[in-house]
């Protein structure tokens, strides 16, 4: 079973850019990085695939000193004529395996731009700070996240339901089909083999097995970059309490009730961080361009994917049949996949979103996205409720200079007029939680079509 994943279009716009650059895909592990690159292969008429995991396919790197020999080593190793250098990808696989390899990109570039190069790996941030010669301006990159739901849909291969998913506004008679295709993916989550076992078997049962798996192979990586015994023991301690801390903010002083100090909890987070598999996402105070994080504020935690989360939790099982998802571990499930949601539509920057915040004695707020569109800062809440219930959407709405608020809920698409209780008039767009990937292109569609 082969997914088509979206960073699919943006391969077909690389191998045909007029100044292509070796290609850098970065991401975590395990989300498939492999499988779409070796897909993307059959677009070529020759194809040379390595992993440097395996000592054969790193010699070449390791032991040929100019990119020339590497080069014509790997054609006859492979059998492949240097006459057709121009519809040859050559897939470097695992590349933190080899600073040389890494650092090698710059001089393909330069002395063979007409051969197409793509590499990929896990953990590629703490390669990168190992190497002297780096290739800046001369590689490019693209980053890969666990499936969203769009992709899930392709997956589901149900070609009436993903074209009704693309029609803006969605209709109201594909409501509840695509609901209830989303509340399978909230508990599936986005990992590549999750969704293929779940598909090809249509049960859950599995799902325990493969994620603890996952969750047990990434706390191996990510220890092996630990520089000492004591940030071994406080990596791990983050990966086993940091699911528990979804639901609030978090300070890293004493994080997951232990005796751990602020300093040693940050660092271990930032690497976590580095390998895509735990995130910080800051909050802001602008209601207007730009928006600026606020380091100095209490982050929340960002995972790579909620199925993980789910499994972690021991909540899955738990969330079967659920026809509202919006109260799964006191609320922050569907915020999370929310969350996720928006930043897999970002295959070129590691840019991450922003909530809002105002703290002040006895107003304090918070708003759980903020969303740039043009000159304006869009707040979105992720709720369940009625309009009524957004305090803090309300008090945002009422410093910034444009009408336009957006909900997710689990309900239908629609827009109203309405008002803060301080008789600021707004319009609010009501999505459901489905239409995460969709946010740039709903905004646009809200802003073009409907004003106070």
């Amino acid at each position: 079973m082969v997914f088509k994943r979206s960073i699919t279009k943006y391969l077909s716009e690389w191998k045909n850019g007029s100044n292509r650059k070796p290609l850098i895909i970065r991401g975590a592990r395990q989300v498939g990085k492999t499988t779409v690159i070796k897909e993307f292969a059959k677009t070529y008429k020759q194809s040379v695939f390595l992993n440097l995991e395996k000592k054969l396919d790193k010699y070449h790197f390791e032991n040929l000193p100019e990119v020339k020999e590497v080069l014509e080593s790997l054609f006859l190793a492979n059998n492949i004529s240097i006459e057709q250098i121009s519809d040859t990808l050559l897939f470097i696989d695992e590349i933190q395996e080899s600073t040389k390899a890494i650092e090698m990109l710059r001089y393909f570039y330069e002395d063979f731009p007409m051969l197409h190069v793509i590499a990929a790996g896990s953990l590629l941030e703490f390669s990168f700070k190992e190497i002297k010669s780096f290739p800046v301006a001369r590689v490019e990159y693209l980053y890969l996240h666990p499936m969203n739901f769009a992709e899930f849909l392709e997956a589901c291969d149900n070609t009436q339901a993903v074209d009704h998913f693309n029609i803006i506004p969605v209709s109201k008679m594909s409501h509840h089909y695509l609901i209830q295709a989303f509340n399978k993916y909230a508990i599936i989550g986005g990992m590549p083999e999750a969704v293929r076992d779940y598909l090809e078997k249509q049960s859950f049962t599995n799902l325990p097995k493969i994620y603890e798996s996952i969750w047990s192979t990434y706390k191996n990586d990510v220890e092996k970059y630990a520089t000492n015994s004591t940030e071994r023991k406080v990596i791990k301690h983050v990966m086993d309490t940091a699911p528990t801390e979804l639901d609030k903010r978090v300070k890293f002083q004493q994080f997951g009730n232990s005796n751990y100090k602020s300093r040693e909890v940050g660092e271990a987070i930032r690497k976590l961080d580095d390998a895509k598999i735990i995130r910080l996402i800051y909050p802001t105070t602008e209601t207007s361009i730009p928006v600026k994080a606020d380091y100095k504020k209490s982050p929340r935690l960002q995972f790579l994917d909620t199925g993980l989360v789910n499994h972690a939790l021991g909540i899955s099982a738990g969330m079967i049949g659920v026809a509202d998802l919006s109260n799964s571990y006191r609320g922050a499930i569907i915020p999370h996949l929310i969350i996720q949601e928006i930043i897999s539509i970002n295959a070129f920057t590691n840019n991450k979103p922003n909530f809002w915040v105002r703290e002040k004695s006895q107003s304090s707020a918070e708003v759980d996205l903020v969303f740039a569109y043009k000159d304006k800062v869009i707040p979105i809440e992720i709720k369940s409720g009625a309009s009524g219930t957004l305090k803090s959407l309300h008090q945002f709405v009422d410093q910034r200079k444009h009408p336009y608020a957006i909900r997710f809920y689990a309900g239908e698409f629609s827009v109203e007029k309405t008002k803060t209780p301080q008789g600021t008039p707004y319009l609010l767009m009501n999505l459901p939680y489905y239409l995460g990937t969709k946010i740039p292109e709903y905004i646009e569609y809200f802003v073009n079509n409907y004003s106070l």
